[in-house]
């Protein structure tokens, strides 16, 4: 031991070699000569920066503590330390060339703890990082022994922190305690031998003094937290963290630095002594703690916001698993489609109804329905407006939330999917709430509900108690409530008017089909039409066209927004998909774009979703389909609108049985609710509250079109060629054409209708009588006037009569005024059979009245429209009016006139309805015919002659009847009475026959010669006939028409 007055002096010097080292490290200058001495001692050739050193890939591990030849262990450290790595990077120093090598460590704490030996530069003895002079420190840790024990000053300070009660082996320390300085690196160029130099050096020194001793145990407790700098092992750009640890490793650096000067420059059994009256190594250790709390704060900040992030990655997971996280993903999806999709322009006038208006500016909670047909927009529209609202909340505080749900297919549990969605939605939107909503489904689950989301009612519940977490407006959007299936629809309707009464701040939107159904459940709501106006359809084919055939000539281009607007009709899906047909194709020209707009066929896609639609609203249930389809060919082909009930009693009269045979039985089989309710999506919208009224149709052209298309699915009308070939549109059509023609004559034919007149004959009397005449009222309808009217407008006022009273049933009026019409408009595979028409127009029969009394009354007034006297009329007459060609010849094939069910003339009868009503043409049919020899007679050409002298029929083609005259030429001689026709046509002043008979005169001596014999009298004409008849000169006759 030295003396006391050696000690002072020794501990005076090595106080103020502490402060001197302190100073230093905290300013830029640079250290005093004896400090440089020691460096350039280090390295005579050239010294390497301490940055250098950490990035240095040479690693000191090789060079251990107990190498027997430390010499040799410095000179390969120094052989090694001088090896340069071909991508080294050169870092210029003010006063030292230094070789960087760049493949070091990319991990944070190599990163910091650079930052940190480079800030302090100068400052640090770049000697103690070398690995023979930490070497020699760790030897003398090692000498450092008790006198009296002979302890290792080591493990003593191990046994003296155990004894205040601290718990080095709860530390995360970077030293076996048991083996601590045989394991050590004696480099510290690296972090991690810098941190066991500073733990093995600090535990040594930590016996000095109980309050050092503490002040050393809470260092190495914070140096723990080095490790954690990673945030629970994520890679994280904290600049925060990174500044906090460079200041640590800059505290390490000193403690480091100021303990080696200890260490190394005296005794080391004077060493422990020292550090209590030199005030500067405790200072350090101050610092460091003060820094690595600071470091300690910003670690647990950032790894408390990990943790947060996994909880909510947990509650997410957990929630999407429950809730449906996929279906969300698709609902914005589509979203993002319709967005690209949509006109806007064609959207916007729906924010200035009033309706809308109200609803949006409502306090309080508010329903608004948006309806329209299929394929009107009705979901682009939805999409517009939820973006609407959207933007409109972005203006506000606090924001309006807006969560939707498009149902695109109807399928079972479309409830769950829809509440779901919506509270997925307001998660997303507020995820400060899924914590709550998570501890709910928990809470649920525990009480024995297992699967809460598959619940509508708990779901409802769920939904209200967020609702109620929240305050600020709520948008729910709903599009197309009616693809969902009745149950689920009444659910989502009955839990939103629970939430409505129960939520001041909820507004929902919902869009569906006008069916009556829906219309009943939102009975009393605002509504939103979306209907057909050529001015949307323009804007909606020009942005169609825009996206799809922006290479189209301009001509073109014009051809088709014109087109295409015109037959859009407000169905927006069927203007879409014909573009999308048209780009296709790929048609350029004009010409073979006019022929496909004249003829546009049903896009692929379109087909396929009036196939689906019919299959989901049938349930494909085969009896459903077979109503339904038969239901839609009847709409396709019908001359006009139907009621309800009339198009139930045809459906039900095509698909009765066959002894269904009366009023009454039939009436048995209308269902016209069922019915409705399978075709609804197909129709346009319904006033139920008039089911008499002639109000369904189809809601589309392109419907219709797909009806004749489906035809061709019947094995019997296969076609070869394509949907668009004329010949096989025409025999589709006219096979729906014999089926309605067929459900007529069907109908007509029904018991009732045969033996029940429509109208008493005391009725008929009265019918007789003037009605409403004023005859001192100048102020009558003139004829004029009634010209400039229709039908509805003449007959508004007028008594009517309504068939079904009669036991006629629903069906009777349309069936006797158009089932002629059908007549008309079959040829060949689908005529009717000639039992059934015989049966249906026999002579004289009520039927024939019956049918014929309603058909010139077609909207029920008792005043018929126009003449039509059925006692005129057989089956023959009515077959060469309204049948086709091939009909008139058949019957007049096969049909025995001698029957009662016929005219005692028929065929007389027949030409006199033609000559009047007629086609001329059906004249040759009827003279071509096997009873043809029933109209070779003078009766028949006076009958001509009579009916070209009326006024009304003069406007015809007459030429074509007197050509007749060639074709009864011969027989007229042969019979005598060619000279009577010439006669009877010169006296009616018909000239084109008298010019006939005189030109073949000419030809025909035997002609001439009864002809002259007919002219015997000397009256003027009958000379001047006479003359021409002789000459052929036909300028001598100048008299008649």
């Amino acid at each position: 031991m030295s003396s006391p007055t050696r000690d002072d002096g020794f501990r005076h010097w090595w106080r103020v070699r502490l402060k001197h080292i302190r100073l230093k490290s905290r300013s830029p200058s640079r250290r005093s000569g004896n400090k440089q001495e020691t460096l350039e001692t280090q390295n005579s050739d050239s010294q390497p920066s301490a940055a250098g050193l950490l990035l240095s890939t040479q690693t000191d591990d090789a060079v251990p503590d107990t190498d027997p030849d430390p010499e040799g262990a410095q000179a390969r450290t120094d052989e090694t330390s001088h090896q340069v790595n071909p991508n080294q990077t050169h870092i210029p120093n003010p006063s030292i060339h230094v070789e960087l090598v760049d493949n070091v460590s990319p991990d944070l704490w190599s990163a910091a703890y650079r930052e940190a030996v480079e800030s302090l530069g100068k400052d640090i003895d770049i000697a103690i990082l070398k690995g023979r002079n930490v070497a020699e420190l760790f030897r003398q840790l090692g000498e450092i022994n008790d006198e009296a024990t002979q302890e290792s000053a080591f493990l003593k300070g191990v046994r003296f922190l155990e004894s205040i009660q601290v718990p080095l082996g709860k530390f995360k320390m970077a030293l076996d305690l048991a083996t601590p300085l045989t394991s050590l690196d004696p480099a510290v160029s690296t972090v991690f031998g810098m941190v066991r130099g500073v733990t093995a050096v600090a535990i040594t020194l930590s016996t000095a003094d109980e309050d050092f001793a503490k002040q050393i145990a809470a260092m190495l407790e914070q140096i723990a937290y080095i490790d954690d700098c990673d945030t629970l092992g994520q890679k994280v750009d904290k600049k925060d963290i990174h500044k906090a640890l460079v200041l640590v490793y800059k505290k390490l650096l000193e403690f480091y630095s100021a303990a080696y000067e200890i260490l190394s420059r005296r005794g080391a059994s004077v060493i422990v002594g020292l550090i209590l009256d030199n005030s500067d190594l405790p200072e350090i250790v101050q610092d460091f703690l003060r820094q690595a709390d600071t470091l300690r704060k910003l670690v647990q900040k950032a790894t408390l916001e990990i943790v947060e992030d996994i909880k909510t990655m947990l509650y997410d997971q957990e929630i999407g698993r429950w809730l449906g996280s996929s279906a969300m993903r698709q609902q914005s999806q589509y979203h993002a489609y319709l967005q690209d999709l949509r006109a806007a322009e064609a959207c916007e006038f729906l924010v200035r109804y009033r309706n809308f208006i109200n609803w949006y500016s409502a306090s309080n909670s508010q329903h608004l329905a948006l309806l329209g047909e299929m394929g009107s927009g009705k979901t682009v529209a939805m999409g517009f407006l939820v973006d609407e609202l959207r933007r409109r909340s972005e203006k506000q505080i606090p924001q309006d939330k807006v969560c939707f749900y498009y149902c695109q297919n109807g399928g079972p549990d479309q409830a769950v999917q829809i509440l779901s969605c919506l509270i997925l939605s307001l998660l997303e939107q507020l995820p400060g709430l899924k914590k709550r909503f998570y501890g709910w489904y928990k809470q649920a689950q525990a009480s024995g509900n297992f699967e809460p989301a598959t619940d509508t009612k708990k779901l409802r519940e769920f939904l209200q108690r967020l609702l109620e977490a929240i305050d600020r407006q709520v948008f729910f959007v709903i599009d197309g409530l009616d693809e969902c299936d009745r149950t689920s629809r009444g659910v989502i309707l009955k839990c939103l008017g629970i939430l409505s009464q129960k939520i001041s701040r909820l507004k929902v939107l919902l869009s569906f089909r006008p069916h009556d159904e829906i219309l009943g459940q939102a009975e009393g709501m605002p509504q939103l039409q979306l209907g057909c106006a050529f001015s949307r359809d323009s804007v909606i084919v020009r942005k169609a066209v825009e996206t799809h055939l922006s290479c189209l000539p301009k001509d073109v281009e014009a051809l088709v927004i014109e087109k295409v607007s015109q037959l859009a009709k407000g169905n927006a899906i069927w203007t879409k998909m014909v573009i999308e047909l048209i780009q296709t194709r790929g048609i350029m020209a004009i010409g073979p774009m006019r022929l496909f707009l004249d003829q546009v066929p049903v896009p692929t896609q379109l087909s396929a979703l009036y196939t689906m639609l019919l299959s989901r609203c049938t349930s494909n249930e085969p009896e459903n389909e077979h109503l339904a389809r038969k239901a839609l060919a009847i709409l396709a082909i019908a001359r006009r609108p139907l009621s309800i009930l009339e198009l139930a009693w045809a459906v039900a009269m095509g698909t009765a049985p066959p002894e269904v045979t009366t009023v009454a039985a039939l009436s048995d089989w209308v269902d016209h609710q069922r019915l409705i309710s399978l075709i609804h999506p197909f129709i346009a919208r319904l006033n139920f509250g008039d089911l008499k009224k002639r109000q369904v149709r189809l809601i589309h052209q392109s419907v219709r079109a797909f009806v004749i298309e489906q035809v061709a699915d019947q094995p019997q009308t296969q076609a070869s060629s394509a949907s668009t070939d004329r010949v096989t549109l025409n025999r589709r059509t006219e096979s729906l054409e014999g089926l309605l023609l067929e459900i007529c004559i069907n109908y007509l034919q029904l018991d009732e209708i045969g033996t029940t007149a429509i109208f008493p004959e005391e009725q008929v009397a009265m019918e007789a009588l003037p009605r409403d005449v004023d005859l001192f009222n100048d102020d009558d309808l003139q004829p004029n006037d009634a010209l400039n009217c229709s039908w509805e407008d003449l007959e508004h006022g007028m008594a009517r009569y309504d068939p079904a009273d009669r036991g006629f049933g629903e069906f009777f009026v349309y069936a006797s005024c158009h089932w002629i019409h059908h007549f008309g408009a079959v040829t060949n595979s689908s005529l009717p059979s000639l039992a059934s028409i015989e049966s249906l127009c026999q002579a004289g029969s009520t039927r024939l009245d019956n049918w014929v009394q309603q058909n010139c009354r077609p909207d029920c007034a008792i005043q018929p429209r126009f003449e039509f006297d059925s006692s005129l009329y057989d089956p023959l007459s009515i077959t060469s009016l309204y049948g086709s060609e091939a009909m008139l010849r058949g019957i007049l094939e096969k049909s025995e006139f001698g029957k009662d069910k016929f005219l005692p003339n028929p065929l007389i009868g027949a030409a006199t309805q033609i000559l009047q009503w007629g086609d001329f043409p059906r004249l040759k049919i009827l003279l071509e015919s096997k009873h043809g020899h029933q109209l070779h007679n003078l009766d028949f050409f006076r009958l001509i002659i009579k009916r070209w002298s009326a006024f009304a029929t003069q406007f015809k083609d007459w030429d074509q009847v007197f050509d007749h005259v060639d074709y009864v030429l011969d027989i007229s001689v042969r019979e005598q009475w060619a000279g009577k026709l010439l006669s009877l046509a010169a006296g009616a002043g018909c000239m084109p026959i008298v010019r006939r008979l005189v030109m073949r005169a000419q030809q025909n001596t035997e002609l001439k010669e009864q002809l002259m014999r007919e002219l015997s009298c000397d009256e003027l004409r009958q000379n001047a006939l006479r003359a021409a008849v002789q000459g052929g000169d036909l300028d001598l006759i100048s008299f008649g028409k």
